[in-house]
């Protein structure tokens, strides 16, 4: 059991052990759902959405902090696939592509209400699709007696108030690398940035949330 005071995020330094990760590619089932999507099938489209919609939500989820803003940014997610399934390449999974899709998306709907200075928040207990559990629920430390968990609750609001606040880019990151458990080659393709930049963004995603919350550097991996 994990003690109340380690924090809830994997916030350590790099790992060699992810140089051996390799990118997913298209797969000829995915090749041929693509195809029936560019030819305007509705029900190619229609099991697209449903593949993909539990996932594509919950990253969105945890990058905007809102259930009603996540639902609204994965329908323009799925519709921008839709209108773009021509002009894709086929370099990744389906999944990665509709990754970037929708990273690209939260960052406009962002933008839009940065500029009319919104306050962003994330949810401590928003419910994500696919009987998935709640932030809070993944991050809580199991089999933890009730002032443990209180603790571990505080905690998590901490980091999740420390989330909220970084810069796009780099909760971006962070969210895909510790709370989506992705790959950085995955990262990097549904991102279009090198491998060397996505280690950058979580590194220092990663240092920011730490001298947010007042825990000590990470130490270098050597």
């Amino acid at each position: 059991m994990s003690p109340a005071s380690e924090l809830p995020l994997s916030l350590g330094a790099q790992t060699a052990a992810s140089a051996a990760e390799t990118p997913p590619t298209l797969s000829t089932a995915e090749g041929e759902l693509l195809d029936g999507v560019c030819a305007g099938s509705q029900s190619a489209f229609e099991v697209l959405v449903m593949a993909y919609q539990r996932p594509i939500y919950n990253l969105l989820l945890r990058v905007l902090g809102d259930p009603e803003d996540a639902a609204d940014v994965m329908q323009e997610t799925f519709l921008s696939a839709y209108r773009g399934a021509r002009a894709f390449r086929g370099e990744c999974d389906l999944r990665t592509w509709l990754y970037r899709i929708a990273v690209n998306r939260a960052a406009n709907h962002r933008r839009w209400w940065r500029a009319r200075r919104r306050a962003a928040t994330i949810s401590l207990d928003a419910e994500p699709q696919g009987g998935q559990p709640s932030l809070s629920e993944t991050l809580a430390a199991t089999e933890a007696d009730p002032e443990q968990q209180t603790l571990w609750r505080e905690r998590q609001a901490q980091t999740l108030a420390a989330l909220a606040k970084l810069k796009f880019d780099f909760r971006v990151a962070v969210v895909m690398r510790d709370i989506r458990g992705m790959s950085y080659e995955e990262i990097a393709a549904a991102l279009e940035i090198s491998v060397g930049t996505v280690k950058s963004r979580i590194a220092r995603g990663r240092d920011l949330l730490r001298a947010a919350l007042n825990l000590p550097p990470r130490k270098e991996s050597r």
